[in-house]
């Protein structure tokens, strides 16, 4: 499995992150759609046994990674250290890779700041000359429901509400990171099946405008720097990690709780919702017996007729599974 990028520009506000396992899920129905429900079921053989077709890691500020989850005593420190300045550096240049890993957190940056080079360029380009923001923010959009016999809004469920929606400097840019089975499914393929959800929308009221994008230049093929002697992966993308015998005190992480449910035409099916998945967020450090430095993705696919998170589809699947880079983090003695 090898692993590739995209760079995306988003086109409009999004009412769902672009997170790995729901751009999988929505990359799924795409390639239904596209290829046929025989050819997805070919694809998703055996994705419950370790043998993913594709493994998608959540968007991030092009040119960066998610800042690794460990303990501040890990990184480099000084007498002037602002914590809270530090917490929100969340995103890592690609080129510190090759740093020393004590000194990443005094590389990474602020939202505001991974945005700034898109902020510059958007400027002279626009003849703008305000290059300061933030690289997305939150707002919410009222919505309403009229009542048809009276004309109006009202109570109950014809009460006006508020949906949040995210939005995205004009200027933002953002990479997706895959690991894809070139034997089972083509990069040309794939490439198809983001440009149709880019045109068509992604996520929650994609059919009100919403999660559009597009794609800039083409896929490119990544070769994470090579590390002599690691010992840990950083994950691009939120997995489950239970039962995979990684060392629970040098492993790292921040759970989530994915309340997940159908899109496309099973959201018709009376039963949209799914059970809930506990999942480690993007930026776990997993600290195995024996790392692999070659090693494209970790985690294990969930789901599927045997151990259902769905009861409307049972054969449905979860994408449990992140790519990641092989890393050497300083060791710590162990209670």
């Amino acid at each position: 499995m090898q692993t590739y990028g995209y760079t995306l520009r988003p086109l409009s506000a999004f009412g769902t992150p672009l997170a790995g396992d729901t751009l999988f899920g929505q990359l799924c129905w795409t390639l239904r759609h596209q290829l046929g429900n025989l050819r997805l079921g070919e694809l998703l053989q055996g994705y419950t046994q370790g043998r993913p077709f594709v493994v998608v890691a959540d968007a991030v500020p092009a040119g960066h990674l998610p800042l690794p989850n460990v303990p501040s005593r890990l990184w480099t420190s000084s007498e002037n250290t602002d914590r809270k300045a530090l917490k929100k550096k969340r995103w890592l240049p690609r080129a510190a890779l090759n740093e020393s890993f004590s000194e990443w957190q005094s590389r990474a940056l602020t939202d505001s700041e991974a945005v700034a080079p898109w902020l510059k360029q958007w400027a002279e380009a626009s003849e703008h000359r305000n290059t300061h923001g933030s690289s997305q923010t939150e707002r919410a959009q009222p919505h309403n429901t009229i009542n048809r016999q009276t004309g109006t809004t009202g109570e109950g469920q014809f009460a006006p509400y508020a949906m949040p929606q995210i939005w995205f400097h004009p200027a933002m840019q953002l990479d997706v990171h895959l690991v894809l089975d070139v034997a089972r499914l083509s990069l040309a393929d794939l490439t198809a099946a983001f440009d149709a959800i880019g045109a068509t929308g992604f996520g929650r009221d994609a059919s009100i405008g919403l999660g559009k994008f597009e794609r800039v230049g083409e896929p490119r093929e990544i070769i994470w720097p090579a590390n002599a002697a690691p010992n840990s992966y950083l994950t691009l993308g939120p997995c489950a990690p239970q039962g995979q015998d990684y060392c629970p005190v040098r492993s790292t992480y921040q759970v989530a709780t994915r309340f997940g449910r159908h899109g496309d035409a099973a959201v018709q099916s009376g039963q949209p919702f799914k059970r809930p998945v506990l999942l480690a967020e993007a930026g776990a450090v997993f600290w195995p017996e024996s790392a692999d430095g070659l090693c494209t993705f970790i985690g294990q696919g969930l789901g599927g007729a045997t151990t259902p998170v769905s009861l409307a589809m049972p054969e449905t699947v979860q994408q449990g599974y992140a790519p990641v880079i092989a890393i050497h983090r300083p060791a710590e003695t162990l209670a």
